[in-house]
């Protein structure tokens, strides 16, 4: 597997990197309410602990999009009609979804050229163990933003395009957020490349509560592990057990809140930032929205970004769609 780095690992980017990290958590837990972004979820423990969610009894989210891919698997290769195609991914899990796919044209003698893109060199490599190349398959994985990352396939892909966009990450973006994006993604793809999207579906509240509160504590540790990295990357003094995950349905926006909950009054200091920032009981940290859907939101959606939606297919559940949508 060739890995491109187009966010280089050498010191100068690391300082850059801690520099913004830095300087998102000062303006963070200064503003009102608290808040800090879901991207510094994934550093490498975090995405560690993210893999054992997906496995997780509560997190349907995972099954139900995997049963959609073994179900429309022989369908792609079809539409595509090529004897050779390039696969984009957006944002890298395990690879045990993508496999799914990447085997559907493999088993029809189609050659896959797959561009694995991710923010995370440790993903590309957790990535590898499941995927890796064959006869009729290359892997080029490309370190970089969504877009940039893009730019980078557009210009080393010669066939047609199918992007995968799987695991309701369009549900991290607002709605503002998630028009901008896919307007994006449809200005690099070219006529009759093809968008795979997936989106976690409006259903009972409980249910998509115990998603993002699971009864192991596997989401509040990993919501936790976020101030176990300012700790260990910003000289932080959080007492880990002086917060609690809380995660809850907002139904006006829509979507899935995860907080962290400071226990009690408490001053923290933060090494690197030289300051402390006070916490009063009870007091919240936004961490992240997850944003679900109807289907006319998805039709919406495909409308506003300028695609010809094909199909949406669901799980047996009716808890999740993969949409297809075309150039």
């Amino acid at each position: 597997m060739i890995i491109t780095k187009l966010i280089e690992d050498n010191d100068e980017l690391q300082t850059l990197t801690k520099l913004q990290f830095a300087k998102d958590i000062a303006i963070g837990l200064t503003a009102k309410p608290k808040i800090i972004s879901s991207k510094y979820f994934y550093d490498t423990k975090g995405s560690q602990i993210f893999q054992e969610i997906t496995k997780l009894e509560e997190y349907y989210l995972s099954r139900s999009e995997l049963e959609i891919l073994e179900k429309i698997k022989n369908i792609l290769p079809d539409l595509i009609g090529k004897s050779e195609v390039d696969i984009v991914e957006l944002g890298v899990g395990d690879g045990h979804k993508t496999r799914v796919i990447i085997n559907s044209f493999l088993d029809k003698n189609i050659k896959v050229n797959f561009f694995p893109i991710d923010i995370s060199a440790e993903a590309m490599h957790l990535l590898e163990k499941n995927i890796s190349e064959s006869k009729n398959l290359n892997v080029h994985a490309v370190v970089a933003e969504y877009i940039e990352g893009m730019h980078f396939a557009r210009e080393h892909s010669k066939n047609r395009q199918i992007v995968l966009f799987l695991g309701s990450n369009i549900g991290n973006f607002s709605k503002k957020e998630s028009q901008k994006i896919l307007k994006t993604i449809k200005s690099i793809l070219k006529k009759d490349d093809f968008l795979l999207i997936g989106f976690d579906l409006k259903k009972d509240i409980d249910l998509m509560t115990n998603a993002y509160s699971d009864h192991e504590g596997i989401t509040a540790k990993f919501n936790l592990n976020l101030l176990e990295r300012i700790n260990s990357e910003l000289g932080g003094d959080f007492e880990v057990l002086n917060f609690q995950h809380r995660a809850l349905y907002n139904p006006e926006l829509g979507a899935m809140e995860s907080y962290l909950i400071s226990l009690k009054e408490q001053v923290v200091t933060i090494r690197e930032l030289k300051k402390k920032f006070k916490f009063d009981a009870w007091e919240p940290i936004h961490l992240e929205y997850s944003f679900k859907f109807l289907e006319k939101d998805i039709q919406d959606l495909s409308i506003d970004g300028g695609f010809k939606r094909i199909s949406n297919f669901k799980d047996g559940n009716k808890y999740f769609i993969d949409s297809l949508w075309q150039v």
